[in-house]
C-alpha cells in the first residue's frame, strides 16, 4: 500500500495538480474569511474564532476532493494501465486505500498552512489569546473525518467510468446528498428529523465543531469511509473478473 501512496503523492506533484489544489483551497479560503465582505468575513464577525473557516470550507471541499479523485481509476481505466496495477502483489484493498491515502494527505497538506489563521485570530483577540481552542481542535479533526468521507466517496465514483468529468460530478452529487441532503430531508419530515439527519455528515460535523469527539460521530465517518472503500473494492473485482 505504501508504494501506492506514494506513486499517488507522486503524480500529484509531479504535475501541476497538487500545486493547484493546495493554491486554491487556500486561495478561496482567505478571499472568504479576510477579504470579501459578509457573513464569512473574520474581520468583522467581531468574534475571534474559527467558525467562518469550517462553515465554508466543507463547500469549497465538496468541489476539491472530487477534482483530485475524479483520475483515482477514471485515469487508469483510460490509460489501459488498471489490468496492469490489478496484476502487482497487492491485494485490491491496499490498492484502494493506497489511492485513498494518497488523496487524503494532499489535502492535509492544504489545510495544514491555515493553523497559521488560529494564530492569527488568537493575536486579534481581546484580551490576547481569547479563543475557543477546544472547539477549533474539535472542528479540526472533524474536518479530518470530513475530508476521509469525501475522498471515499471520490475513490469510489472514479470506478464508475472512465470519463473524469463524469466521476467529478458523481462524486459532487453524493458528497452534497451525504452532506447537506439528508439535513434538506430532515425539514420535510420533522418528526423523524433526528434519524434522518443521523445519515448525514453535516450533523456529525457539527458535533465534533463543539469540541466534543463522540464516538458515535467518529464510528459513523470511519463507517461510512470503510462502506464506500468496499464499493470500490467490489467495482475493481468485478472489472478484474
Amino acid at each position: 500500500m505504501k508504494s501506492i501512496v506514494i506513486r499517488e503523492i507522486k503524480s500529484f506533484f509531479g504535475s501541476p495538480v497538487g500545486y493547484l489544489v493546495i493554491a486554491l483551497f487556500l486561495l478561496i479560503n482567505g478571499l472568504f474569511l479576510w477579504v470579501f465582505e459578509g457573513d464569512y468575513n473574520i474581520l468583522n464577525s467581531g468574534f475571534a474564532d474559527m467558525t467562518p473557516f469550517f462553515t465554508v470550507s466543507p463547500w469549497i471541499l465538496l468541489f476539491l476532493i472530487p477534482a483530485v479523485t475524479m483520475r483515482s481509476f477514471s485515469d487508469e481505466k483510460k490509460q489501459g494501465t488498471l489490468e496492469l496495477l490489478l496484476t502487482k502483489p497487492l491485494s485490491i484493498w491496499e490498492i484502494a486505500s493506497g489511492k485513498f491515502f494518497g488523496a487524503v494527505l494532499l489535502i492535509v497538506l492544504a489545510i495544514f498552512p491555515t493553523l497559521l489563521y488560529v494564530y492569527i485570530i488568537s493575536s486579534l483577540g481581546f484580551p490576547e489569546g481569547n479563543i475557543d481552542m477546544g472547539s477549533t481542535i474539535g472542528s479540526y479533526f472533524g474536518l479530518l473525518f470530513l475530508i476521509g468521507g469525501y475522498t471515499s466517496i471520490g475513490i469510489f465514483t472514479s470506478t464508475l467510468s472512465e470519463n473524469q468529468i463524469v466521476a467529478f460530478i458523481i462524486a459532487v452529487f453524493l458528497s452534497f446528498v451525504f452532506y447537506f441532503g439528508f439535513d434538506g430531508l430532515a425539514s420535510v419530515f420533522n418528526g423523524w428529523s433526528s434519524y434522518i439527519t443521523f445519515f448525514g455528515m453535516q450533523d456529525h460535523f457539527k458535533s465534533m465543531s463543539r469540541g466534543v469527539l463522540d464516538t458515535r460521530d467518529i464510528l459513523y465517518f470511519v463507517s461510512l469511509t470503510i462502506l464506500f472503500l468496499s464499493f470500490t473494492v467490489f467495482n475493481l473485482k468485478s472489472f478484474k473478473a
